[in-house]
């Protein structure tokens, strides 16, 4: 039986670093340049974790070889993501380069079986071990390899690629290939959301949104210790909230009835002095800009806004879960139509060159937490050959963030359940692992 490594013993030997290139590439290099919804994302590294059991054993070789030649083969359609971000010395802004630069793959072994791992303390994911970043890459791909034959694989985007939703249709469009079936989707690079002319806009957008240096974001404020954690949300619980949420007759959504919970929460784990604080959720814009959705499903690049609600300490404690959440549902609804979009756009026109982001993750306004939520992110269909995950989350290598945050995906065990990473202030982690709700992430949760 496997001894468990002392702890601050786990370790990864790194074996060999390659570049995948596209199996078809562009007949000649291409220059992509960025949307202006681009221009928001602030270029943070996006890393995703999905651990597989790999219950059949396939070896190790076996696995590189088929991840390597389909990896090759799903560039040939997402070719922005084999090329390279530079900055345009003309505009002053980054730019895709189209010329099948290639990605980044890092072949690992561990020193431990996957159900020693501490999947609760993301931190130990990150320090060297689970994510290797080389910033002429924009895709790296990390593959690791456990004693007990299990497998991680660590995809790390340059945000200037895309968002979430750009993000998981890359990664299922590899995973059909990698199982030879027909790609489900189409790829629409053409990054075609432009400014009205003349630009216009709501002038609340002046205080959601600023223009900023990279100096600013480098060396945004952090008052306090920020730990990264994993937790699991059973179904149940989900079910509960909701319930609580819906009580005054209002339909409520379970994300609502989530952030509402969250909000509550977080209201006992700040310093006495603030009477207000922030709560903000990540939109996408698909199915909002450009009429139905289906006409922009495809589309691979960033759509996001984020809609931020203000609330007093006083009415945060004593509003119901209901109350609180129908604050959320109102605040949220400000920014799901295409009005919002476009008068986005248009803001970040009136404002260009430069770096651009919204004022709450620069931690500019008192206490806040952000939620992304990924309800519709592949999970447990994520099978690249050798069996579904067993754990699929995000995080970031980021180190400063003005911020606390959350990212809600499925679990997969796909029963409704929900994986949630979290970055929080050592108070608030303590008071939400006070209830029931939030369980932290472990092996046996993840039935390893």
């Amino acid at each position: 039986m496997e001894e468990a490594p002392e702890h601050g013993k786990f370790a990864v030997n790194f074996t060999e670093k390659s570049v995948v290139k596209a199996a078809n590439p562009l007949p000649k290099p291409q220059r992509l340049t960025l949307s202006n919804l681009d221009l928001l994302s602030g270029r943070f590294p996006v890393t995703y974790f999905y651990f597989y059991h790999n219950p059949e054993k396939v070896c190790f070789s076996s696995i590189m070889e088929s991840l390597k030649s389909s990896l090759a083969e799903t560039l040939s359609y997402y070719y922005p993501f084999a090329g390279q971000i530079v900055q345009n010395p003309s505009t002053n802004e980054p730019e895709i380069i189209c010329d099948d630069n290639g990605a980044l793959v890092v072949e690992g072994h561990a020193n431990i079986s996957l159900k020693k791992l501490d999947f609760y303390n993301l931190d130990q994911f990150l320090q060297g071990k689970l994510v290797s970043l080389n910033t002429g890459f924009p895709l790296q791909v990390q593959v690791t390899r456990y004693s007990c034959g299990g497998i991680s694989i660590t995809f790390t985007f340059d945000h200037a690629l895309g968002d979430a939703s750009a993000f998981g249709k890359f990664l299922v469009s590899w995973s059909e290939i990698a199982q030879r079936k027909p790609i489900s989707c189409t790829p629409d690079h053409r990054r075609n959301l432009l400014a009205r002319c003349p630009p216009t806009y709501h002038p609340s957008l002046d205080q959601t949104f600023v223009k900023c240096t990279i100096e600013e974001i480098i060396n945004i404020p952090t008052t306090r210790i920020l730990l990264k954690r994993l937790y699991h949300i059973d179904v149940s619980s989900i079910n509960r909230l909701q319930q609580l949420a819906c009580a005054s007759g209002n339909k409520r959504t379970k994300i609502e009835a989530f952030s509402a919970y969250v909000w509550k929460i977080m209201v006992t784990a700040i310093d006495e002095r603030h009477q207000k604080c922030k709560m903000g959720w990540l939109v996408d814009g698909r199915g909002r800009v450009h009429g139905a959705e289906d006409l922009m499903s495809n589309y691979i690049g960033n759509v996001l806004s984020v809609a931020v609600a203000e609330a007093t300490i006083a009415e945060l404690k004593q509003g119901s879960i209901s109350d609180v959440a129908s604050n959320v549902h109102d605040s949220i609804s400000k920014v799901t139509n295409e009005a919002h979009f476009l008068d986005l756009i248009d803001w970040i026109e009136c404002h260009r060159p430069g770096l651009m982001l919204s004022s709450i993750v620069l931690g500019r306004g008192g206490p806040a937490l952000v939620l992304s939520s990924g309800r519709r992110f592949p999970v447990a269909e994520l099978d690249f050959g050798f069996g579904g995950p067993v754990l699929g989350t995000v995080c970031t290598t980021v180190e400063k963030i003005g911020v606390g945050y959350m990212n809600q995906r499925p679990s997969a065990r796909n029963d409704g359940s929900w994986t949630v990473s979290a970055i929080l202030w050592p108070e608030l982690a303590a008071a939400l692992e006070s209830d029931s709700i939030f369980l932290p992430m472990s092996a046996s949760l993840l039935r390893l």
